[in-house]
C-alpha cells in the first residue's frame, strides 16, 4: 500500500478498523457566540477525548490544539470558512484561513462550508475547488460541509438535494463529506450508494430526546453512513463524556439503541 500524507493523517480522523468516524464540530461560536458547552473549550475537549471521539473541529483561533499536551489525545480539524449570523448573508462562507495556516498548526484534516442553492453557490464551490487543490498539494485531507439550502430547496433533508450536495463534494475532490440525514434508511442509501467518498451525518439542532438523536445515528449506518459529525447534542448534553461514548458505540462496536442508551445510565 502507498501512503500519502493524507493518508496518514486520514487514519487520525476516520478509524483504520472500523472505517468510521465520530467528529465534534465546535466551529459554532464563529457563527452565533460563545453558546453553551463551548465556553470552556480545554475542558469540553477533553470531555469528549474520553468518550472516545476521533477528531474535534473549530476554528484556528481556538485553543484545540493545545489539548495535545494533555489528556486523552484526539484528532484535530480546522475549519477554513465562516461567517456570522447577523451577516447580511450569513449562508454566504467565505475563506478566512488558508491551508497553509493549518498545516502549520499541525492538524489531521481541514474542513470547508458550503451552501448548495445559495445565492452564492457557485462562488463557495470555486473556494472549495481552490481548497482542495491546496490540500492534494500539501496531503492534507479535506471535509466538506455540504448543505442544501436556498430559494430552491423545500427541504434541507430530501435525499432529492442532498445526494447531489454529497456528490458534489466528491467530484471537487473532498475526501470526507458531511451532510444532512434524509429521515429514514433507504432514502438515505440514495445518498451513499452515489458517493464515492464517506458520508458523515450532521446532528443538527438540539434534538427533543436522546432516542430520537440515537436512532438517527443508527439509522444512518445501517443506511452506508460512515459516522457523524455532531456538536450541539454532544457538547451541549448533560454528560459530553457519556453522550460521546453512546455514539461511539453504535458507529463503531454495532450497538443497537437500547444498548446505547445504557451507556448513558
Amino acid at each position: 500500500m502507498s501512503y500519502t500524507g493524507k493518508t496518514v493523517r486520514l487514519e487520525r480522523i476516520i478509524d483504520r478498523k472500523t472505517k468510521k468516524t465520530v467528529i465534534v464540530p465546535m466551529d459554532h461560536g464563529m457563527s452565533v457566540g460563545p453558546i453553551s458547552g463551548l465556553v470552556d473549550m480545554k475542558d469540553i475537549v477533553d470531555h469528549i477525548a474520553q468518550g472516545g471521539a476521533n477528531a474535534v473541529l473549530g476554528h484556528i483561533g481556538l485553543p484545540l490544539f493545545a489539548h495535545r499536551r494533555y489528556g486523552t489525545d484526539i484528532g484535530l480539524i480546522i475549519h477554513l470558512s465562516g461567517s456570522t449570523s447577523i451577516s447580511p448573508n450569513p449562508n454566504n462562507k467565505i475563506l478566512i484561513t488558508p491551508v497553509e495556516d493549518a498545516v502549520k498548526m499541525g492538524a489531521d484534516a481541514v474542513s470547508v462550508h458550503i451552501n448548495i442553492g445559495a445565492d452564492t453557490d457557485h462562488e463557495m464551490l470555486q473556494k472549495l475547488g481552490i481548497t482542495a487543490s491546496k490540500c492534494r498539494e500539501w496531503g492534507m485531507p479535506l471535509l466538506a460541509m455540504m448543505y442544501p439550502r436556498g430559494e430552491k430547496i423545500d427541504s434541507e433533508h430530501s435525499a432529492e438535494y442532498v445526494k447531489i450536495a454529497a456528490r458534489a463534494a466528491a467530484e471537487i475532490g473532498a475526501d470526507i463529506v458531511k451532510t444532512n440525514y434524509t429521515g429514514d434508511i433507504d432514502s438515505f442509501k440514495e445518498v451513499t450508494r452515489g458517493c464515492p467518498i464517506p458520508v458523515v451525518i450532521a446532528g443538527g439542532p438540539r434534538m427533543n430526546t436522546t432516542k430520537q438523536l440515537l436512532e438517527m445515528i443508527h439509522d444512518s449506518i445501517e443506511g452506508g453512513g460512515c459516522g457523524v459529525a455532531i456538536g450541539r447534542n454532544i457538547f451541549q448534553a448533560d454528560n459530553p463524556t457519556k453522550m460521546t461514548k453512546a455514539i461511539y458505540k453504535i458507529v463503531h462496536e454495532g450497538y443497537d439503541i437500547s444498548e446505547a442508551l445504557a451507556e448513558l445510565d
